[in-house]
């Protein structure tokens, strides 16, 4: 198919299609002429995950470009790409401190196995920094209850990752990290309506 085709079925500018040809988001079409090229399914689906990893979860374009790039050209173990996956995640953090007691504390009284320098470290901490600076600090309680939730959630999307196929398994964790934490956000704020709803007497849209 032309570029045209491709801007009609994605729903993605040209303008835009074309910026991702020359960045190396998209990869370039099968040369048929001097000035233009021939489009596939791959590149339609392309679009989308980019669209969904732009739009969505909310990456930069460099960004984006980082967790396609595990997509494609994955590192040997799924623990390392992981970590590189989570690094592109927001929010960025550019850290040099090898210690973070935030996070420590609050990793070690969950009692969750943990490397320090995995990027959610710094993210953790800074998170928990911000809470703590506007009078919210996290309390044991609310610690050990996410915990035990969240790694329910984490037990969940392991079980998920194809087996027998490393770079699947690969594209399926690195997606999924990115994708579906926007979806675990719009959750917790929809189970929040729904628990105050009962809790709180109150009703939706004010009914």
């Amino acid at each position: 198919m032309r570029i045209s085709e491709i801007v009609e079925r994605s729903g993605v500018p040209l303008a835009t299609v074309k910026y991702y040809l020359r960045e190396g988001l998209l990869p370039p079409g099968e040369s048929t002429g001097a000035t233009s090229a021939r489009y596939g399914e791959d590149h339609v689906s392309r679009l989308a995950l980019i669209r969904a990893l732009t739009d969505v979860a909310g990456l930069s374009v460099s960004k984006t470009k980082v967790v396609l790039g595990l997509v494609d050209s994955p590192p040997a173990d799924l623990y390392t790409t992981l970590g590189q996956a989570v690094g592109a995640l927001p929010p960025y953090i550019d850290d040099d401190v090898e210690d973070h007691p935030r996070a420590r504390t609050a990793i070690e009284t969950l009692g969750w196995i943990y490397d320090p320098s995995y990027p959610a470290v710094a993210q953790l901490e800074r998170a928990l920094a911000a809470a703590e600076s506007v009078g919210m600090p996290m309390s044991d309680q609310r610690l050990l209850g996410y915990g035990e939730h969240v790694r329910a959630i984490a037990r969940i999307d392991i079980t998920q990752v194809p087996s027998g196929d490393a770079k699947a398994a690969i594209q399926y964790a690195v997606l999924g990290t990115a994708l579906y934490e926007p979806i675990l956000a719009a959750l917790r704020r929809l189970a929040h309506q729904d628990v105050s709803s009962s809790e709180l007497g109150g009703r939706p849209g004010g009914m």
